[in-house]
This record gives structure tokens, C-alpha cells and sequence, in this order.
């Protein structure tokens, strides 16, 4: 008889994780799971660690139990690096390089999705004309553009994006939005936190609520 198909795992999985601050536990144990061309929005309210959870995943933090699997592979560091394109509350710039430079020194770092520039990233988020602005001029709305047109160069199939509506007005909302649509619509997926102010991405979306530890 031939064998029966095995499922795909999920790009991002992460089982009994749990972490604790001196002592004090943050949350956990939790279970999740993100799959390609899904969106995982994670609310909960301020303290409930929604951050620390994104922190965790991306490899910034250790967890005091569970596992994390990319694909079914235990996540290391190099696994993490090549999946996982991460934007925190800071923008992680060099305040002191324009726009473009900041763009070209973190695509050296961590690659550049095929047949892209970083030209037409800045443009894609509103910000061409600010090729020579130094990070540390723009505004925070602007900065947060600057960071996600970093993610959108990179080749990372899973976002994972801490309150990614923050500081921007309307458009940079719908910027955000059409962003996570058109990730999601090539084979990506995105881990998205909020406090529950903004409305879903329009995307097909599972919620996961956190709440404060007891």
C-alpha cells in the first residue's frame, strides 16, 4: 500500500511556551501555530505580553519552557534569521545614515528579496524624496514607513510585526493593510500584535487573546 500523505507543518509553531520575569510569570504555557497565507493577531491588553511573546519568537528572549518550530525544525538562530522578519516599538535604524543607506546596510545583512531596490521600497511606503533624510530626522510615522519598507525587502516569509499601527495616521494604516495583503497573497504569513484600538488586516486572520498572568 503506498503511504498516506503527511501534513505540512506549520511555517511557524510554538508549543507549552512560557516565560517569566524575576520570577513573575509574563505567560504561558501557550500554544500556537501560523501557517502560510494566514495572518495570527494577537490581542490583549497592556502587560498581558504581547511584546515579550514577539521577543520570544523572534530569538531576543529565552523562554523559561516550551519549544518553537520553523517548518517542523527546531528554530535556532540560523533557522530564525532566514524565516522571521521582525519589527519591534524601535525601529532598529542607525539614526545617523539616510533612508537609503539604512536600507542598503540592513539588506546586506539579511538579503533582499529578488529583483527589488531599495528604491522602490522607500517608494512603496511614501517616503521617495527622503532618499538622503537621516533616520534621525524623519518623524515617527516615518520611521515606522522606513521600517517596514526594511521588511518588505527582506525575503522573510513570516512577519512578525509588535503593534505594527502605531504612530501612523489613516494612510499608513491602509499602507499596512496592503502590505500584509499582498505578503499573505504570495505565500507569506504574519504574527501581528494589538491592543485591540485598530480594526483586523483584511486578510484571513485567527485571533489569539492574551491575558495578564495570575
Amino acid at each position: 500500500m503506498p503511504d498516506s500523505p503527511t501534513s505540512t507543518p506549520p511555517l511557524l509553531e510554538a508549543t507549552g511556551l512560557r516565560f517569566s520575569r524575576d520570577d513573575e510569570p509574563v505567560f504561558g504555557p501557550l500554544d500556537l501555530s501560523v501557517d502560510t497565507g494566514e495572518a495570527l493577531l494577537v490581542q490583549g491588553e497592556n502587560g498581558a505580553g504581547k511584546t515579550t511573546l514577539l521577543r520570544v519568537l523572534a530569538g531576543l528572549l529565552r523562554a523559561d519552557a516550551g519549544e518553537v518550530r520553523i517548518a517542523g525544525q527546531l528554530a535556532t538562530p540560523a533557522e530564525r534569521a532566514g524565516v522571521l522578519g521582525y519589527v519591534g516599538h524601535l525601529p532598529g535604524l542607525k539614526g545617523d545614515l539616510s533612508t537609503l543607506e539604512n536600507l542598503d546596510y540592513l539588506g546586506g545583512l539579511q538579503g533582499r528579496r529578488d529583483a527589488s531596490t531599495a528604491e522602490a521600497a522607500l517608494e512603496l511606503v511614501g517616503l521617495a524624496g527622503y532618499e538622503d533624510q537621516l533616520a534621525r530626522q524623519l518623524s515617527a510615522g516615518q520611521r515606522k514607513r522606513l521600517s517596514l519598507a526594511r521588511l518588505w525587502l527582506a525575503p522573510c516569509p513570516l512577519w512578525l510585526l509588535d503593534e505594527p499601527y502605531a504612530n501612523l495616521d489613516l494612510e499608513g494604516i491602509e499602507l499596512v493593510n496592503r502590505l500584509i495583503r499582498s505578503h499573505l497573497d504570495e505565500g507569506g504569513a504574519t504574527l501581528l500584535t494589538t491592543h485591540g484600538a485598530y480594526a483586523a488586516p483584511p486578510v484571513r486572520t485567527r485571533l489569539l487573546q492574551l491575558e495578564r498572568a495570575a
